[in-house]
């Protein structure tokens, strides 16, 4: 009898397969994920590329050039393949990308068990974005953007990268590389879990914030122009999403940051320096009494030269220079 086929008898120990020699940040991450599900909690890895050995695995990534949910086989190298994480995406997954679309959610749940389906959605998109679909882009070799061009840099501190380096050296036979994919495995691991913590801990809250705001905005101007943060946060990362779009647009959001009120610019869309409407133009890199003449308001801080945030002691104040300055627009147009 086989040996590992023995093995796997023997023991009710779940086994991941994944192929030997160079490893890389997708299959070290897949095998993280995994091992986070109640199945393949504390699961053994197997590394071959003997297709008898890889036999005995319950599962298997980056290997076995087949992709089969079903039967658990999870590779990419295949001839044909195209799967991608859902229509929106184009990016061809890697093995992280396979694993993250079929387990990723109870990933997400065994950090917050009590998470409600619509946010768990949220956060499942939200991560393949922003951490994911990198790993799956790097490993099948596609360029952020398309360019002939010599890029003035070259980023070589990326997840990636970093688990490239952790592969024994050419000329260094010190090193078993059964312990360094292990290494890659936990640094894959730890950054995951971090990012998982900070749309759970951080980005959820902030967003409930924004939310309530956007809610509440009638409660400030009578067209919903003007938002009001009770507090300082990532406002940006969800308004554009929050935001309706058939209503009127909202044009200023206001926070209290660093001891002061900030009347802020909302930007034409996300990413855009160009705002939906600026501060004065006179009242454009003032500062202290001479804003507050300029502007006939008490206690004004600053308003950038570029207009596109200006600050108040009072919130009284900050919500007089948003409604003054929709109001010397209106007063322009007419």
């Amino acid at each position: 009898m086989n040996a590992n086929k023995k093995r796997k008898i023997d023991s009710d120990q779940k086994v991941i397969g994944t192929h030997s020699g160079t490893f890389h940040c997708d299959e070290a991450l897949a095998c993280y994920m995994l091992r986070m599900t109640e199945e393949f909690a504390n699961a053994e890895i197997l590394r071959s590329r003997n297709p008898e050995e890889l036999d005995t695995a319950d599962i298997l990534v980056d290997v076995g050039a087949e992709y089969d949910p079903e039967t658990y086989k999870f590779d990419h190298h295949q001839r044909g393949f195209s799967e991608t994480f859902s229509e929106k995406y184009d990016i061809k997954l890697s093995s992280a990308g396979l694993v993250y679309k079929h387990f990723g959610k109870e990933t997400i749940k065994s950090l917050k068990p009590d998470i409600d389906d619509e946010l768990l959605d949220t956060i499942f998109d939200k991560l393949y974005s922003n951490f994911i679909k990198t790993i799956d882009a790097i490993d099948n070799g596609i360029n952020q953007y398309d360019t002939e061009i010599e890029p003035k840099y070259k980023i070589t501190t990326d997840l990636s990268a970093r688990v490239g380096k952790l592969n024994p050296a050419w000329n260094d036979d010190s090193k078993d590389i059964m312990e360094q994919f292990n290494l890659a495995v936990e640094l894959t691991g730890t950054e995951y879990v971090q990012e998982i913590n900070f749309y759970l801990n951080t980005w959820l809250p902030a967003r409930d914030i924004v939310q309530t705001a956007i809610e509440n905005r009638f409660e400030h101007d009578e067209k919903g122009r003007i938002i009001v943060l009770p507090q300082h946060c990532p406002w940006k990362q969800h308004f554009y999403n929050l935001e309706d779009p058939e209503t009127e647009p909202i044009l200023y959001c206001l926070f209290l940051g660093s001891g002061s009120w900030r009347v802020q610019c909302v930007s034409v869309m996300s990413g855009s320096f160009e705002n939906r409407l600026s501060l004065p133009e006179p009242w454009q890199g003032k500062r202290n009494e001479e804003l507050s003449e300029a502007a006939g308001i008490e206690g004004c801080i600053f308003v950038h030269a570029n207009g596109f945030i200006g600050g108040t002691k009072t919130f009284e104040g900050a919500m007089a220079m948003a409604k003054k300055a929709i109001a010397f627009s209106e007063m322009d147009q007419e």
